[in-house]
C-alpha cells in the first residue's frame, strides 16, 4: 500500500460519490428559484443518473425508487471508474440508444462525465450536477478543488494500490463518516466504506475535451456541508455555467443523505 503523492490525494476524493446510506433529509434552499413544478405534461424524460467514484450505480436506489414511484424511466449505468475519456466511452453507446429526451444527473466526478455526455449524446433537455464538478474545456477535477478552500481531502485520508492499468485510489475508511457522510448512520457508512470501488488515479488529472453545451438548461445542487468537494467550488462552477443553483444542507453524499432534494430538482429540469 502507498501513499499518493498530494495532487492525487487532493484531487481524487474530492470527487467521492454518494454513499449508499439513506439518512434524513437537511435543509433545502433554492439560490434561483426555478419556475417549475413538479410534474410536466406528455412524455416523461428518461433519468439518466451517472454515479462517482468509490461506488456503483446502487448508490442512485433512493433516487431511483423515487423518480419510479412518480412515473419516470429511469437508467443507472455502472461506470468503469477507468478516467473521463474511457468512462465516458463505456457508457456513451448506452445513453445515445435511449429514445426520446432525456435528463442527464451527475453526482460528484460524474459531473465530469454528463458534462461530456452532452456534446455527444442525442435529445439531451438539461443537465443536474449534484455536489458535483461542472467543467470547463482543459479543467481537471484536482485544479477546480484546488482553487478553493474547505475540502479536507489530504495525503492521510486516501491511499493507491498497484492495479492492472496504474495506481488505483481508495478512500481510507476511518475517513468516511468525517469527509462524506457527516449525520449519516455509522453502520451504513461503514459498509459503504467496505464496498467502495476504486478509481484510477490518474482521472482526477485528466483533462476535460469540452464543456457541457450552452443551450443545454443546467440544474446545480450545492452542498453546504460538502468536506469532499468545496461548496466554494461548487457554488463557483455552478454560476460560472449559469445554472439555476439550489443549496441543500448535506455531506458530500446528498443521494443517500437528502435524496428528495435531488428528485426535486430534476423535476425542476424536466419541467423547463
Amino acid at each position: 500500500m502507498k501513499n499518493p503523492i498530494p495532487l492525487l490525494a487532493a484531487a481524487a476524493a474530492i470527487a467521492v460519490a454518494a454513499l449508499t446510506a439513506c439518512g434524513a433529509p437537511g435543509d433545502v434552499a433554492a439560490v434561483a428559484p426555478a419556475s417549475a413544478t413538479a410534474t410536466t405534461a406528455g412524455p416523461r424524460p428518461t433519468i439518466v443518473l451517472v454515479h462517482g467514484a468509490f461506488e456503483d450505480a446502487s448508490s442512485w436506489s433512493p433516487v431511483v425508487k423515487r423518480l419510479q414511484a412518480d412515473g419516470y424511466p429511469v437508467f443507472a449505468p455502472a461506470v468503469p471508474l477507468r478516467g473521463v475519456a474511457a468512462d465516458v466511452g463505456a457508457i456513451e453507446g448506452a445513453v445515445a440508444a435511449i429514445e426520446g429526451p432525456k435528463i442527464l444527473v451527475g453526482h460528484s466526478y460524474g459531473g465530469l462525465l454528463i458534462s461530456e455526455l452532452a456534446n455527444r449524446t442525442p435529445d439531451v433537455t438539461a443537465l443536474v450536477y449534484v455536489a458535483a464538478f461542472i467543467p470547463q474545456a482543459g479543467e481537471m477535477a484536482g485544479q477546480l478543488n484546488s482553487q478553493f478552500p474547505g475540502s479536507l481531502i489530504g495525503p492521510t485520508s486516501t491511499h493507491t494500490v498497484d492495479g492492472p492499468d496504474g495506481p488505483e485510489l481508495y478512500v481510507n475508511p476511518e475517513s468516511f463518516a468525517a469527509l462524506f457522510a457527516g449525520g449519516l448512520p455509522a453502520a451504513d457508512v461503514a459498509a459503504s466504506a467496505a464496498e467502495q470501488r476504486p478509481i484510477l488515479a490518474s482521472a482526477f488529472d485528466e483533462k476535460i475535451t469540452a464543456a457541457a453545451p450552452a443551450g443545454i438548461r443546467k440544474h446545480a445542487i450545492v452542498a453546504t456541508e460538502d468536506k469532499a468537494i468545496s461548496p466554494e467550488a461548487e457554488r463557483f462552477e455552478a454560476q460560472r455555467a449559469q445554472a439555476v443553483v439550489t443549496e441543500v444542507r448535506s455531506p458530500h453524499a446528498v443521494p443517500a443523505a437528502n435524496p428528495q432534494a435531488v428528485v426535486d430538482v430534476i423535476h425542476q429540469a424536466a419541467a423547463g
